[in-house]
């Protein structure tokens, strides 16, 4: 299966299981509908899409709730996005087209959102059936670390104290491995653990998911000064206005499309260490290499 054919058969899955998974809670309307706000305003899926994509190459048949694990880890990223868009943080009105949660709700409202979208994506790997008890424990340490002080949130305290300031190239690749790179190499491991995969592979894995995760920011960092608000969805030049160091400022764009480059050509070497086909890995590095959004 191709990568185009795959995204179209899993994407509405993906969207059905989230809404699905939010409209059956019993909470205050006003959550429920800032949640499912954000969780149903698009976006590339990326992080469900890679941890469906690892399973489906390493392993000869679907996991029956593969699609709860992908739901929470977008409902992950998500969270992040909601209280990234805050006028605490980023302070931004526009979030894939749309006006951001924030604007819709009021504050207090997105703050809570993102609280309970993190908070339910726990429990959503908590009760899964179909895994065992010891690849749950695994799949929520993994998490924890992924999205929290050691991972993502860690991240963005780097970027936001490098606001203003300028960063040493490996710096701003630690601010970018953290911010980016750990839940998106979550995406990776959990499909490989959902996959039953070998040690090997999930050292080979978490070494893809670390090229691709920093392949994934430089982009962003080159599509923030080249792009346009209405081709990113989000207000443009937010960086350059932010003086924030991104890759760009601290190497010159040209360079910062070779460091690009090598990362993604790091990503698909990481890949040769598995046994099974590569061919949709290979595609979403491509995709994310190229991609203008």
């Amino acid at each position: 299966m191709n990568l185009i054919k795959f995204r179209t058969y899993y994407e509405p899955l993906i969207q059905q299981e989230m809404a699905q998974l939010i409209l059956s809670l019993s909470i205050p309307d006003s959550l429920k509908e800032s949640m499912h706000y954000s969780l149903q305003a698009g976006g590339k899926r990326i992080r469900p899409i890679l941890l469906l994509a690892v399973l489906h190459e390493l392993s000869d048949k679907e996991h029956p709730e593969a699609l709860k694990v992908a739901a929470a880890i977008e409902m992950i990223h998500t969270y992040s996005l909601i209280h990234d868009d805050l006028p605490s943080m980023d302070d931004d009105d526009l979030r894939r087209g749309m006006p951001t949660n924030h604007k819709v709700f009021g504050e207090a409202v997105a703050i809570l959102a993102g609280d309970a979208l993190l908070t339910y994506s726990f429990g959503i790997v908590a009760r899964l059936q179909e895994v065992s008890s010891d690849d749950k424990v695994r799949l929520i340490d993994l998490m924890s670390v992924s999205a929290g002080a050691e991972g993502m949130v860690g991240g963005q305290v780097l970027d936001i104290e490098g606001e203003e300031k300028q960063l040493t190239l490996e710096e701003l690749e630690q601010v970018h491995r953290l911010k980016t790179g750990a839940l998106l190499t979550y995406s990776i491991l959990a499909g490989g653990i959902l996959a039953q995969a070998s040690d090997e592979e999930i050292i080979a894995l978490s070494q893809f998911g670390q090229h691709l995760g920093l392949a994934f920011q430089i982009q962003d960092d080159i599509l923030d000064i080249t792009g346009t608000s209405e081709e990113l969805g989000k207000t443009a030049g937010k960086d350059e206005s932010s003086e924030k160091s991104t890759y760009p400022s601290l190497l010159t764009l040209p360079k910062a499309k070779e460091k690009l480059n090598f990362h993604a050509a790091e990503a698909v070497n990481a890949l040769e260490k598995l046994k099974g086909e590569k061919t949709l890995l290979v595609q979403l590095t491509q995709l994310i290499v190229q991609r203008k959004s």
